[in-house]
Order: C-alpha cells, then sequence, then structure tokens
C-alpha cells in the first residue's frame, strides 16, 4: 500500500466521506468495511481497482536478480543491531517494488487490509446481522436484517449495545467494533444490550451475511412510472440482486429507468458486464480491452435486450466499472448521462494473493469505450452536466436532489 498521498486526493476523499454523511447511509457492524476500505488506500475508493480478476501466484522458479534481494535480506535480519521482524521486511520490498511503477492503482495489501477488501468485493461478511449508528456514548442499533441471527435472537431497532464480548462499546471507532464483531463462522459472539432501563445479554452465533449493493424503488412523474436502480459497488453479488431488483420493477410495467452510479468506486468487471447484457444484444459492444499491442472488442453475449429509455446518474467519484456501464449505456445503447464528469480511471488491475495472506494488484491494461476513446484521466463527460445542489447537501432528500429531476424530467416527457 502506497504511503504516499497527495492534497488533491484527499480532498476528494473528504468529498466522498461527507457525501456519505449527507445521505445519511447506514452501515453494517462489518460493513464498516467500506469506511476502512477508505483507511487501506485512497486509491481503492476513487476508482483504485475495483475492476480486477483475482488469482493465486503461483511461484516456479526464482529469477536470478533475487539473489541481491535475499542477500540484502539475509545480512539485515542476521546483522541488524535491533530485532528486525522478518514479515515487515518483505512487506516493505513487496511495497517497494509496487511503489515504483508510480501507479496509483498499483497497491500492496496486508492481510488485515486483504480481508477488508475481500470481504467488500466479495458482497458478503461474517456476523449477525445489524447495523448500528456509533455516537461517543453508545452504539444504537438502527436496522436488523432479515434472516440473521441477531433477528432470530430477538435483538431489536432501538436497543443500545453496551458490551461485545465483556469488552464496552463506549468510545469504540468503527473499525474497534468490526473487530469485535468479526469472527469465523459459527462462532459465539456476546452482547450486552441496554433496552430502556432493561440490561439484557445475548449469545449470537454468526454466520455469512450478504451485502446488499443495491437499492430500487419507482418514481411517478407526469403519469410516468419510472425505475429507480442505485448501485453503491460491483461485489461479486451485484448482479444477481440488479437482476433481481429490475425483474420487480419491470413486473409494475416501468416505462423507463434510471441508475445511479454516483460514488461508485467500481468493481468487478464480470458483474458490469453480465448487467450491461441485459440491456445489448450480441451485435452491440459493451467495450475494448486495450492490452500490449492488441485492442480486443468486448461483445454481449445473450440475446437479452431492453428497449425502454435509460439514463445513468454520474459523479466526479463514480469511477472504473461505473464508467464502464455509464460509457456503454450512452455509446451502445444511447442512453443520457446525468451529473458531473466522472473519475476516469481507464485501466484494469489484477489481483494477487500471497500464500502468507497478502495481496497485491498492479494495472495490466486499459479499457476502452465501446466507440473506442479513452477516457483514462480524462472522464465521461454528461449529456446534462449539472453541479448537486446546495440545498440537496443541507437537506439530502429526493426533491432536492437536481441531477435526479434532471433525469426524472427528460424521462418523464
Amino acid at each position: 500500500m502506497p504511503k504516499k498521498t497527495n492534497k488533491k486526493k484527499t480532498n476528494r476523499v473528504k468529498k466522498v466521506i461527507n457525501k456519505i454523511k449527507k445521505n445519511k447511509l447506514k452501515f453494517n457492524l462489518l460493513e464498516v468495511i467500506i469506511i476502512s476500505v477508505i483507511s487501506i488506500s485512497l486509491g481503492l475508493i476513487l476508482g483504485g481497482t475495483i475492476i480486477y480478476s483475482k488469482e493465486k501466484i503461483a511461484i516456479t522458479n526464482i529469477p536470478k536478480e533475487l539473489d541481491e534481494f535475499v542477500k540484502t535480506y539475509n545480512s539485515i535480519n542476521g546483522n541488524y543491531y535491533k530485532k528486525v521482524n522478518k514479515d515487515d521486511l518483505v512487506d516493505a520490498a513487496i511495497e517497494g517494488m509496487i511503489n515504483s511503477l508510480d501507479d496509483p492503482y498499483s497497491n500492496y495489501l496486508n492481510k488485515n487490509d486483504t480481508e477488508t477488501f475481500n470481504e467488500t468485493i466479495d458482497g458478503e461478511y461474517v456476523g449477525i446481522g445489524v447495523t448500528v449508528s456509533i455516537s461517543e456514548d453508545y452504539v444504537e442499533v438502527i436496522e436488523v436484517s432479515d434472516n440473521s441471527t441477531a433477528k432470530s435472537a430477538g435483538i431489536k431497532k432501538g436497543d443500545k449495545i453496551k458490551e461485545i464480548n465483556g469488552k464496552s462499546a463506549k468510545g469504540k471507532t468503527p473499525t474497534e467494533i468490526s473487530k469485535l464483531v468479526k469472527g469465523k463462522v459459527n462462532t459465539n459472539v456476546k452482547l450486552k444490550i441496554l433496552r430502556g432501563d432493561k440490561e439484557l445479554e445475548f449469545n449470537l452465533k454468526r454466520k455469512a451475511v450478504e451485502i446488499s449493493s443495491i437499492e430500487s424503488k419507482i418514481i411517478e412523474k407526469n403519469s410516468k412510472k419510472i425505475g429507480y436502480i442505485y448501485i453503491n459497488v460491483f461485489a461479486s453479488n451485484t448482479y444477481k440482486q440488479f437482476k433481481k431488483n429490475l425483474n420487480k420493477l419491470e413486473e409494475k410495467k416501468i416505462d423507463s429507468l434510471i441508475i445511479d452510479v454516483r460514488s461508485n468506486p467500481g468493481g468487478h468487471l464480470n458483474q458490469v458486464t453480465k448487467i450491461l447484457e441485459m440491456f445489448l444484444d450480441k451485435k452491440k459492444v459493451l467495450y475494448q480491452i486495450k492490452s500490449k499491442g492488441s485492442v480486443k472488442k468486448v461483445y454481449s453475449t445473450t440475446k437479452e435486450i431492453r428497449k425502454y429509455k435509460v439514463a445513468v446518474l454520474i459523479n466526479k467519484s463514480s469511477a472504473s466499472a461505473s464508467e464502464i456501464l455509464a460509457s456503454a449505456i450512452k455509446e451502445s445503447y444511447k442512453g443520457l448521462i446525468v451529473g458531473k464528469t466522472s473519475h476516469g480511471k481507464g485501466t484494469v488491475q489484477k489481483s494477487y494473493e500471497l500464500n502468507n495472506g497478502t495481496s497485491l494488484k498492479y494495472t495490466t491494461e486499459e479499457w476502452l469505450t465501446p466507440k473506442g476513446n479513452s477516457i483514462n484521466k480524462k472522464g465521461i463527460v454528461p449529456d446534462e452536466e449539472i453541479e448537486l445542489s446546495k440545498e440537496y447537501y443541507d437537506d439530502p432528500m429526493e426533491e432536492n436532489d437536481n441531477q435526479l429531476q434532471k433525469a426524472l424530467d427528460i424521462l418523464a416527457e
């Protein structure tokens, strides 16, 4: 993970965090992973990967050039005047190699960061299934997931978590709360809860909990039913969730659709590909992949197609897979793009897991729009470029979301 950051990136991340706060988004105890990812690397949130294919590195032979590295490692380990942590030496060496690439999207992640990153991109965590609000004085349950161990045990909205596994929850950060609740499947976590004046104790079993990356609804305007789907990240289960939600909207006879990928940092390339295949048939190019010496057009592999109007909402924090979706809807589907120019991440990374639980990722390809345009460091320019209103930041409600309202006005014509 690069240690170097710059002021410009820091400001962009602050704006993402502020938007999260303004929208009053809720975070599951273990879905604080989204917040944790920000601390892993500024690049990860703003298009830092997350388009990647995950592989294990197979070591076949050791290049002769590494002789000097081994000699240096042995010399420091054997002769340095203070005690040396061997893992730290190796971490620093790998991190140094990645940093030498001078690529903001190539990173080395330690064990903890790898685990957090995998939870985010896999769309699943091991926990008890509650959403909490964290203050200095207490951790309050604001939502209990269906089919969760917390629901089965009788934990309710409004309960205040006093202790987790015998440790006080007061004053803990989201990351600290997350670590206390984390564990292996079928292991137990003990909670001491305040419900009004009563103090209750619960012994809950941890299990895999699916993280939702999709929200949907129908908005009516001018007698038109307009479907709305928000995608917060392209995790490994996003396509499944998207398809389920879109089918429900279509059952209610929507006339058009808005796909909102504002502040979506990206995700699995195969997930955005499957979503696009729902709208574009085999004759249409989804995107192009440019690697060393070649450019390959990627077409849909299905006969599925939609014909209603589609608008995509983007902003400067829409990156990576979000930009692939927006560019394909714009160029191949002839849809509408509304918002602000996107982040401009036009590269593809591969992620490799090492045997010690750490991982690294680095850029291997560049992707181009269906028409062969590069958006890297440029972004996608909306058809209707609109800055999100001050009224929305002051009072984040649907009526004050002028970007959404502009898309609704056009689709409802």
